[in-house]
């Protein structure tokens, strides 16, 4: 059985794969894909979505695609589909590092921190604070209540906060994808970490922008397709709602000319939340190696994907 498996891993990993795999280490994507045309297993992650793309399309035989990623939306799932190929995600490596990266947003918005640092800078000394807002006895909307949403529902509980999530399914305990909307004259906060699909595409649009209050603040640590854009930098120019601020947007990396950059009240953090760890790598080899031995053995994977809802 042929694996394929990068480099970097290779300490973490090789001591603990189960016997039998006949392992090649790859450090780049051309190394990748002419290795995993015949391999079976594939973990062929890439900093570079398009190059990761090409290295997946390569692997017309694999029957197990590895990722450290949550998301799939550059992947040819159809494809994947088409060949066999179970895919499990890192759904839950860098959780809690996004959702405090999520909590931490809303704190950012709430007291307008990213002007008490700009005022820093100038070395000015502010008579009155820039930001007003408390957390505590506010509500929030949490759409996507996963591994991440649900981590960031316990924290803002911790801050008082009142608490609905939000899932496809309407699972107990959470609203479901048609009781959501209704909500959003009563809500402080929406926060987003869904998955981006063709239902989720611009969830967040004119309309839903309308619905809410001019006090709402927008937190996305999903994905920058959750949002219409170009609606969300009318309402902020417009003062329609207090703001938004963005882990994710689209394109990433934003071009310099765009507007989103320059829109009011709205706060950049160019995806950083997943990488502001120290674990994650640790996580996901530990992850690998489990599955690895699962795979081997016929057992069930864990985090497999569910291909036709793309997560």
């Amino acid at each position: 059985m042929k694996a394929v498996l990068p480099a970097l891993a290779r300490p973490l990993v090789e001591p603990q794969l189960p016997a039998g795999l006949d392992v090649h280490w790859f450090a780049s994507t051309d190394e990748a894909i002419a290795l995993v045309g015949d391999a079976d297993i594939g973990w062929l992650d890439n900093n570079n979505p398009r190059e990761w793309a090409r290295a997946v399309a390569a692997a017309g035989k694999l029957q197990w695609l590895s990722t450290i990623y949550a998301g799939l939306d550059v992947l040819d799932t159809e494809l994947l589909r088409e060949r066999g190929t179970r895919v499990t995600n890192g759904s839950g490596v860098n959780a809690h590092t996004v959702a405090e990266y999520a909590v931490m947003g809303a704190l950012v918005a709430a007291k307008r921190f990213d002007q008490v640092v700009r005022a820093a800078d100038r070395q000015e000394w502010p008579t009155d604070a820039p930001g007003k807002l408390e957390l505590f006895e506010s509500k929030a909307l949490v759409i996507g209540y996963g591994t991440i949403g649900r981590l960031i529902g316990e924290r803002l509980k911790g801050f008082g906060v009142e608490v609905t999530g939000v899932t496809r399914s309407g699972a107990e305990g959470t609203v479901g994808a048609d009781a959501w909307r209704a909500l959003l004259p009563e809500t402080d906060w929406v926060f987003l970490a869904a998955p981006s699909t063709d239902e989720s595409r611009a969830m967040i649009g004119a309309e839903e922008l309308a619905a809410m209050k001019p006090s709402t603040w927008i937190v996305n640590v999903g994905r920058g397709e959750l949002i219409d854009q170009d609606a969300l930098i009318d309402a902020c120019s417009r003062r329609r709602i207090a703001g938004a601020f963005l882990d994710t947007v689209t394109p990433e990396p934003l071009p310099p000319e765009h507007p989103l950059w320059t829109t009011p009240n709205v706060i950049h953090s160019m995806h950083l939340s997943g990488r502001s760890q120290t674990r994650m790598f640790l996580r996901a080899a530990a992850l690998f190696v489990e599955n690895a031995r699962a795979f081997v053995e016929g057992r069930p994977l864990s985090n497999e994907v569910d291909l036709a809802a793309g997560y």
